[in-house]
């Protein structure tokens, strides 16, 4: 099941509203032909009891009339007239608004699933929406990258309702199952990220996901575990996060050299401080020491790879090379 980001009340409570209406319209006639009852009269003449008059506020409101009791006196017929016709009038269009209010919301929410699959193409499917997949989705916003190409894989309904809430499109089923990232439409997808909260699932959706692409879409996961990670890229994964031996570290360095803590920090939120970024060498940069550009580079992507700098080989920049350095948020421009 695919739930849009939410943007009305649902059709159960829709219904829910209509039927408390309609219950509520037929206790009011009721009352009112009960107040009146000495007004009408019934065929076996022993005059109304409160039972005989919600009887014929259901008749009259549903337009049956059976016409075993009818009004007989003026007054009667007045309330008639001034009250239970517009009541029943009212009653039907809250039958038939709610017949069409259900049929109405079906068809709407199938037309912008259509909508929503034609204009699908390049996202990202983040494979779980807890605590990790809540911080990579909210890292991808923060990058600028638009939240209508994120779609979130979950089972917790808890977690589907979030998702929804927050403008995701959230697919309801387990990740593990190739039915339900078909449904995400994995095939054209950018790349996946799983982040589960168990590294067996995350084995079984990495190798469902390569298993369906052909290996074609990159994924990226995160695994408690260090000894599962080796596991992981097997599995055919591209990237690997080890959660427990990263948090370690961090622990690790805040104790031992805290300001340390707050680079990392800084450099990891975007907007504020410094942040890591990339782009694609310039035509003038080729040939050039990394160190003698005004940027700040820390490293070199070239082929796929990571190209430390320092020692004593110096590298140079060649065509095609992409450039990690560090920028200045506040300033927007890159550290010298």
């Amino acid at each position: 099941m695919i739930h849009l980001p939410l943007v009305r009340q649902g059709p159960l409570r829709a219904l829910a509203v209509r039927m408390v209406a309609a219950v509520v319209l037929v206790l009011l006639a009721a009352f009112v032909i009960y107040a009146d009852r000495d007004g009408y009269r019934d065929v076996n003449e022993d005059g109304l009891t409160m039972l005989d008059c919600f009887y014929y506020a259901v008749v009259s409101l549903s337009t049956t009339g059976y016409g075993d009791i009818t009004p007989v006196t003026p007054d009667a017929r007045l309330i008639n007239i001034l009250f239970i016709t517009p009541a029943r009038v009212l009653f039907l269009i809250i039958l038939v608004g709610t017949t069409l209010e259900v049929l109405t919301d079906q068809y709407r929410n199938s037309l912008r699933v259509s909508r929503w699959r034609r204009k699908l193409k390049d996202h990202i499917i983040v494979c779980g929406y807890g605590t990790k997949g809540r911080a990579a989705i909210s890292a991808l916003l923060e990058t600028g990258y638009d939240k209508s190409r994120i779609v979130v894989v979950e089972s917790r309904e808890v977690a589907l309702r979030q998702a929804a809430a927050n403008g995701l499109v959230a697919i309801e089923g387990n990740a593990t199952r190739s039915a339900v990232l078909l449904q995400a439409d994995v095939k054209n997808c950018k790349s996946v990220i799983i982040a589960t909260d168990s590294d067996e699932a995350s084995v079984l959706i990495s190798l469902t996901v390569r298993q369906l692409t052909a290996g074609q879409v990159r994924i990226i996961a995160a695994v408690r575990e260090q000894e599962n990670a080796a596991l992981l890229k097997q599995s055919g994964a591209h990237h690997v996060i080890v959660s427990s031996s990263t948090a370690g570290r961090l622990l690790g360095l805040t104790t031992t050299t805290p300001p340390l803590i707050d680079v990392v920090e800084d450099l990891l939120t975007p907007g504020q401080g410094m942040a890591l970024a990339m782009r694609s060498a310039e035509r003038a940069e080729v040939g050039r020491n990394p160190r003698e550009l005004h940027t700040l580079v820390v490293a070199l992507i070239r082929r796929g790879k990571v190209v430390a700098l320092g020692g004593e080989h110096a590298e140079t920049i060649e065509t095609g090379d992409m450039l990690i350095y560090i920028r200045d948020e506040n300033n927007s421009v890159a550290v010298h």
